[in-house]
Formats: C-alpha cells, structure tokens, sequence
C-alpha cells in the first residue's frame, strides 16, 4: 500500500495542505504503507526550487516523514508524451483549434438553450491527417475524447462506495495547452501509476477529476488507485478557506511559535470522530480509522489550534522548554522557565515577565496604573515588612503588608504583583518572591517607587 503527498511547489505550505499530507501520511502509517513526496514540478513559470526546500523543511518540522527519495514530476516528462500519444493514437484525445473567442461562444449559446457549458466537439469531428496538418501551423490544445452519449465511469472511492459518472454528463478536458505544457489530470494520473500509488486521500473538489483520471488510466492499461474523497477544509466563517477565514502559511505558525504537534492535533481531529485526546503522535497513527472520515465539510477554527498548542506548551519538559524559550527571552534560565511555564498561551507571552529577569523593565501600562494607584506610602510599608520577614515567604510578607497598610485582596495583592513582575496577571506569588530571593524582591520594591515618582 502506497499513499503520496504531491504538492506544486509554486508557494507555501498552507493549511489544505498540510491536511492532504496529515492524512495520507497517516493513512500510510496506520496501515503498513508507504509514503511518498513527488514535487509536481511542470508549470516551469511558477515552480521555484525556494518552494521546494520550504516545503521540504516545513514537512519535517511537523514531523510527516517520506519514504525513500523525493519524486519531480518533471522527470516523467516522457512518460506523459508517451501517455498521451498512445491515446490519440486510440482515437481517445485530439486536437482542439477552437479559440477563446469561439469557446466563449458557444458556452453563451449553451446557456442559454439551458444546457452545461461543455464543450461543443466541434474538433473532435476533424479527421486525422487534417488534424495532423492544422496541428502544424495552427495553436491548439490537447483535449480527452471523454464525452459520449452512452457508458459510464466508476470511481473506486473507500468512503463513498463506488461513485458513478455518466459519459453524457462529462466533458472533453484540455490535457495539454498551447505551449506543449499538460494539465494536472493526465501527469498526475500517470505518475500515481508510474509511482506505484494504491491509495489517494484528497478533498472531494476533485470528484471530476478523478473521473476523468480513471478513465486516462484505464485506456491506458493501469490500475486505478483507490481514492477516498473526503469533505473540505472551510474557513471559520464557512467560506472557502482563505488568509480572511483562517488560513495561514506553515512558515507564518512556525514565525509565531507554534508547536508542530499542535497543527497536527488540530487537524487530525477535523472530520475524524472519536479520537482520543492523547497528544502524541503515536495516538493519532493507532486511532486512525480513514473509512471514519468524515465526507461532509469541516470548518478550521484557529482557537482550537492555539488551544492544543497551550495544553501542549505546558506539557513541556523544562529543559525543552527552556531552548524554546530562549529564541525569544535570551536571559531566560530553568528557574524562570518553570516559574512561567504554566500562565502562559504563546511563548511570546513570557515577554510579559520580563521584569523578574531585570528590575529595570517597566511594567506594562496596565500594572504601572495600579502601583501609580496605591502610591508610594503604599510600597515603603511593603519594604519595611519586607526587611522584617524576607526569610518567611510570601505569606507572612502578604500578612504583614496587610497590617501596615489596611489593604486587603485585589488591593493588597495586585501593587505587590506588579511591582515584583511587571504584570496584572501570572504565577503564584509565593513562586515570585522564592525565585526572586531577598535582593531581587526589595530592588524590585525600590524601583517602583521610583518610577511612580517619575
């Protein structure tokens, strides 16, 4: 069993990708198969060997290893003229002439006697050698002869049963352009074949194609893999996914921090019922079941992605945590790692502590109001019972504050928080003071009340 991941390097990795590689990956590791990375590399304007390698990287960082050496298409190149020579040989593809402006035409024509806008066949009548020679000074396309009044077209599909398409209800597809370059139907098709491809998991927008792809297959003496179209991957709004309703590139989640096994945890859940929340990717390969996907449309929520990632950040072992952390606060050490750890959604969010590495940070607006609020007399009493019970921790601090102040709860608690971390909100206080030590919490004390003088 053989699955394949065949992206067209001509952009980012984007979340619809990475769907149809999670779940062709898995599919291939759940049950003993292999997969494979094959570049479709044929449109030679927009491919960029820089796609190629983010692609590649972004693949890895998730996780979602391939089997044996990455494929180009571009290296069946001859295989495809092949494929599609034996075709026209059979009488099965032909050259199309028709302008833009004609097929235009008749599209308008169709529509309005209330029929599809396939094409006409008018080249389909012409015969060989006139074809021949028009084909030799004329423009022209490559189109299959699929259109015909009677027969049908059986898609083998694991979730859907056997799907059927009438010949009468489908076109002629162009399979090669003007410029000699082919299509995605007819070098997609052959490269499954070629690659020894038994399985293809994909969105069911490609429900025609793959007519089309195993009718090419079949005319031309190969086996048809198995295909199971699942629903789609929407937007949060129910549009079709897009930078507006949520879609992101890999490179943009690893930029801002993103744990890879977020991503992947999110989205194996999409469409698949009843898989359990264990966060390894061990769970997911084992709990696959594809037949269980769903092949209604699933819609991508960003919340949930960032949910995993915090649930997944705080799992963390620290030392691993502690050279994530490090990427973005460079003075981080263990002790402040595993002080932070669990109050935080993003790495970045450790920013907000910044204070407890150095005194000289500025509390952030919010904080500098509370201690503004509470004013200086407020922080003298907090160091003169700091002075008294440094060795006694937070509680016998907080009591006595709280005795030389009269304040109590939020307004006892929050001036000492900000003055100590810099942040209205973040770990236990007792955690604070105990990192912090006798000299950190006093230079601290000392320092608000110079700032609020200010």
């Amino acid at each position: 069993m053989m699955t394949r991941f065949a992206p067209s390097p001509t952009g980012l990795l984007h979340l619809g990708n990475v769907r149809t590689a999670l779940l062709n990956w898995l599919y291939a590791r759940r049950y003993g198969g292999q997969f494979l990375l094959r570049f479709e590399d044929t449109d030679a304007d927009r491919s960029q060997k820089v796609f190629i390698e983010a692609i590649r990287s972004d693949l890895r960082w998730l996780g979602l290893d391939w089997d044996g050496e990455v494929k180009f298409q571009s290296a069946h190149a001859g295989q495809h003229r092949d494929a599609l020579r034996k075709l026209a040989d059979q009488g099965l593809a032909y050259r199309c002439f028709c302008s833009e402006h004609q097929l235009n035409l008749d599209r308008r024509l169709a529509a309005s006697r209330g029929l599809p806008p396939r094409y006409s066949g008018r080249c389909r009548e012409l015969n060989v050698q006139e074809s021949a020679s028009r084909g030799e000074r004329e423009p022209h396309v490559w189109r299959l002869a699929v259109h015909a009044i009677e027969g049908v077209v059986e898609v083998p599909d694991s979730l859907r049963g056997s799907v059927t398409f009438n010949c009468a209800d489908l076109d002629d597809p162009v399979v090669a352009r003007s410029d000699g370059s082919f299509t995605f139907l007819l070098p997609n098709a052959v490269d499954d074949a070629i690659d020894g491809i038994t399985h293809v998991l994909r969105g069911d927008d490609h429900l025609t194609n793959s007519s089309y792809q195993v009718w090419l297959l079949l005319h031309l003496g190969y086996q048809p893999p198995v295909y199971l179209h699942h629903g789609l991957l929407l937007g949060s709004d129910g549009s079709k996914l897009s930078k507006r309703s949520g879609s992101h590139s890999v490179a943009e989640l690893r930029e801002d921090g993103l744990l890879p096994q977020a991503l992947l945890q999110a989205m194996a859940r999409l469409g698949h019922p009843n898989m359990p929340e264990d966060a390894s990717l061990e769970t997911l390969v084992a709990n696959f079941t594809a037949e269980h996907l769903s092949t209604s449309a699933v819609r991508w929520q960003d919340d949930e992605l960032w949910r995993w990632h915090t649930r997944l950040l705080h799992a963390l072992p620290v030392d691993d945590w502690l050279v994530r952390l490090q990427h973005v606060v460079p003075a981080a050490d263990a002790g402040f790692a595993a002080l932070v750890q669990g109050n935080l959604q993003r790495i970045g969010d450790a920013l907000h502590y910044a204070r407890l590495l150095d005194v000289q940070v500025v509390p952030d607006d919010d904080a500098m109001d509370v201690a503004r609020q509470v004013g200086d007399a407020f922080y003298a009493a907090a160091i003169g019972a700091w002075e008294q019970h440094a060795a006694d921790g937070w509680k016998a601090w907080a009591d006595a504050v709280k005795q030389a102040t009269g304040a109590k709860g939020r307004e006892l608690f929050m001036p000492l928080r900000v003055a100590l971390s810099g942040a209205t909100h973040g770990p236990e206080m007792s955690g604070v003071v105990a990192y912090l030590g006798s000299g950190g919490v006093r230079a601290r004390l000392e320092d608000i009340r110079e700032k609020i003088r200010i």
